[in-house]
């Protein structure tokens, strides 16, 4: 699977923007997604993921409320909507793909195949 983020940008605290990540090479709709961020200095964290299905979401906590993690299946996308962002919201974004079992939706090393990441800063 090859993937391909889009959509970052800079914005103002309490705007909004939303990732694209774009899917090709193999059946999409057969991964759980995800969306992890690194910012300077920092380790990768995770952000958000979806089921295959699309059915069952799940957010780290200082984003839950504020994300919204969808896909469409039909064109091979997975959404990241970015709501209320704030500075410390600051990082490259990277879209994920994985086979496997839920129970690590969460965990950076289970993903299979990354993007190539998008830069979204948020300025105070």
């Amino acid at each position: 699977v090859q993937l391909q983020a889009s959509g970052g940008g800079l914005v103002q605290a309490g705007g909004s923007l939303r990732l694209s990540c774009a899917a090709s090479g193999r059946t999409f709709s057969g991964y759980i997604m995800g969306w992890f961020r690194q910012a300077p200095g920092e380790e990768r964290e995770f952000v958000a993921a979806i089921s295959w299905s699309g059915g069952t979401t799940y957010y780290a906590d200082s984003v839950k409320g504020r994300f919204i993690i969808s896909r469409d299946n039909a064109k091979n996308t997975v959404y990241l909507q970015m709501n209320s962002l704030k500075p410390e919201d600051t990082a490259v974004y990277y879209c994920a793909a994985k086979l496997g079992g839920w129970a690590t939706r969460a965990v950076a090393y289970e993903y299979d195949y990354w993007g190539q990441g998008t830069q979204v800063t948020v300025s105070s």
